[in-house]
């Protein structure tokens, strides 16, 4: 894609009549980011493998004076690949320097938001994956777990919801070294330093001179195994009997063992508001009741990064 660069126009709102303010227009925040860890890889590449126990051993009971049979666990490899997040920016170093602050601190304004911007795709890729609104240059995630993306898998749960490419989902997670964190490589968070260099556009033999920061890391998400993460799927804003309630929560939250229940639940803004107003409905006086802060002793986290665009899940 051809650069998308910051001309003078741009600078209308930062005319000294123009209140300096820190309003936004965009759904760019990463709150499941900020309360995942980040561990390096296995081995330090960007190739991160980890033991999933998936047999337990059995055969324990013998009669008197009889033989038994010894067995063993079944551990299975599983292995994520990082990929790159690149947000490196630069900017035309003559509309820079017109900033009233300087070419500096413009340089960093844009840097915190390459950052933040590059933090809700790294948000968007954990819960998506490879699949839209997911980049399919970005590493696998929540959705392309095959314990997550049909109907069937025991750590799925339906809501029922119909209209085609109209449906969210809901996710329980269970965070931490053995369950879902981040991974990356050791030292490859690469911010480096602003300099000036010549830019080329497309089409064009001629150059100009722009303030560029390489900034880039890789990264993946570690999902554990198939008691990490539960999905309850097919949630829509109007389809029958599709809104978020406990029961539904209920559900998925039984679906794990009983000694590892989930520690956060994630879900947009409509999901979040269906679940405040079915508490209403069942109020003993009919007041409002508040928006909860967690559900069945897990934290509720409300992300834009969850779609109301999803596919029916089938």
């Amino acid at each position: 894609m051809a650069n998308d660069l910051h001309a003078v126009a741009d600078f209308v709102a930062d005319a000294l009549d123009v209140a300096r303010t820190s309003t936004s227009n965009l759904l760019e925040q990463s709150p499941l980011v900020a309360r995942m860890s980040i561990t390096d890889t296995a081995d330090g590449s960007s190739t991160h493998k980890y033991n999933t126990y998936t047999g337990a051993p059995t055969g324990f009971w013998r009669a008197e004076n009889a033989a038994r049979d010894y067995d063993s666990s079944i551990d299975t490899v599983v292995t994520s690949t990082c990929k790159i997040l690149d947000f490196s920016w630069k900017a035309d170093k003559a509309v820079a320097d017109t900033w009233r602050d300087g070419p500096e601190a413009y340089v960093a304004r844009e840097g915190m938001r390459h950052l933040q911007a590059a933090m809700f795709d790294l948000e968007q890729q954990i819960i998506y994956g490879t699949t839209s609104p997911g980049d399919s240059a970005g590493f696998t995630g929540l959705l392309n777990s095959t314990d997550l993306d049909a109907l069937a898998d025991d750590m799925v749960v339906t809501a029922t919801g119909s209209t085609a490419s109209t449906q969210t989902s809901v996710y329980g997670l269970r965070l931490g070294d053995d369950h879902v964190k981040l991974v990356s490589p050791a030292g490859t968070l690469q911010l480096g330093d602003t300099n000036v260099q010549e830019s080329t556009v497309d089409g064009s033999t001629g150059g100009y001179p722009v303030y560029y920061t390489p900034a880039a890391m890789f990264i993946a998400v570690q999902i554990g195994g198939k008691y990490s993460a539960g999905r309850i799927a097919n949630l829509h804003a109007s389809d029958s009997n599709a809104n978020l309630d406990d029961d539904l929560l209920s559900t998925l939250w039984s679906q794990f063992p009983a000694g590892g229940k989930p520690d956060v639940w994630v879900m947009n803004s409509q999901s979040y508001r269906q679940l405040q107003q079915s508490r209403t409905a069942t109020s003993p006086t009919g007041t409002e009741a508040p928006y909860p802060e967690r559900a069945f002793g897990a934290e509720i986290i409300v992300t834009d990064a969850l779609t109301t665009t999803e596919a029916v899940e089938t």
